[in-house]
């Protein structure tokens, strides 16, 4: 059964499966969007929004300052060693409010074997759908050093 390392700035790091994301509530996203492989792909997946994934680890950020929340990052790695970055702000309610998923089935069947897959419904193309994830790093952008 594949697994996922959830780890980075927070309270609560946790290795799940599909299964355990599965006692999680979950939200159904029917998605077209544009594979550069295969075409316009047509998918429904279902899963828990990431960012109650998160959320419940205890993210190392102050929830009541919004700046605060609006500097994290979140890095997803899958098996076949795609990678995406996502910005807490895309996901966080105040904000972008994105539904992004972390799928646990794919089209009516379950991704226990194959691992889970990251869903970004509003993409029109398929370059952040991250299959098999291993990992989801949450952290803090630092700021650049300017030299002064």
């Amino acid at each position: 059964m594949a697994k996922l390392m959830l780890h980075g700035d927070l309270d609560h790091p946790a290795t799940l499966s599909a299964a355990d994301l599965r006692e999680w509530v979950q939200h159904r996203a029917e998605v077209t969007f544009d594979c550069a492989t295969n075409g316009p792909q047509h998918h429904v997946f279902e899963g828990p929004l990431l960012r109650d994934v998160v959320a419940h680890a205890g993210p190392a950020f102050d929830a009541r300052r919004r700046k605060d929340r609006s500097r994290f990052l979140i890095a997803v790695s899958g098996g076949d060693g795609h990678h995406t970055v996502l910005s807490w702000a895309e996901l966080d309610a105040d904000f972008g409010n994105n539904p992004v998923l972390l799928a646990t089935r794919l089209d009516g069947e379950d991704l226990d074997e194959a691992g889970c897959q990251l869903v970004v419904p509003t993409d029109l193309c398929g370059a952040r759908y991250v299959s098999a994830v291993t990992h989801v790093w949450f952290g803090a952008l630092s700021p650049p050093s300017l030299g002064m």
